[in-house]
């Protein structure tokens, strides 16, 4: 058997159509998969950038900021009284073992002059 352009072919028209309709059905379905991921890629990359744009907003991080410094200055006031209070309570001590030997010496002064 020869086969060029000029050989012919019998084939029932039903057979063609079915072939033209299955054609159009497969590439209508290609494009439509890629469409479908060439939107989910866009979305995906939209996405990205918002939240590249969201990591990137300062208020939320400044106001973070912010009171790491507002909670840092209490802090160090806090310390301050505390150290403070410490150095209190040492000379309130100092100050009552003087108390008590100042009323040990009346005491013995007392005695000494009563005695007399």
């Amino acid at each position: 058997m020869k086969i060029s352009d000029n050989t012919s072919i019998a084939m029932p028209m039903r057979n063609l159509i079915s072939i033209v309709v299955a054609v159009a059905v497969g590439v209508w379905a290609y494009f439509g998969i890629v469409e479908r991921i060439n939107t989910l890629e866009t979305s995906k990359q939209l996405m990205e950038a918002d939240l590249l744009k969201k990591a990137e907003q300062t208020p939320k991080n400044l106001e973070m900021l912010m009171l790491i410094e507002m909670n840092s200055k209490l802090l160090e006031k806090h310390q301050t009284q505390l150290d403070e209070n410490i150095h209190t309570k040492v000379l309130l001590t100092e100050a009552n073992k003087k108390i008590d030997k100042l009323q040990v010496d009346v005491e013995k002064l007392i005695r000494k002059n009563g005695n007399h």
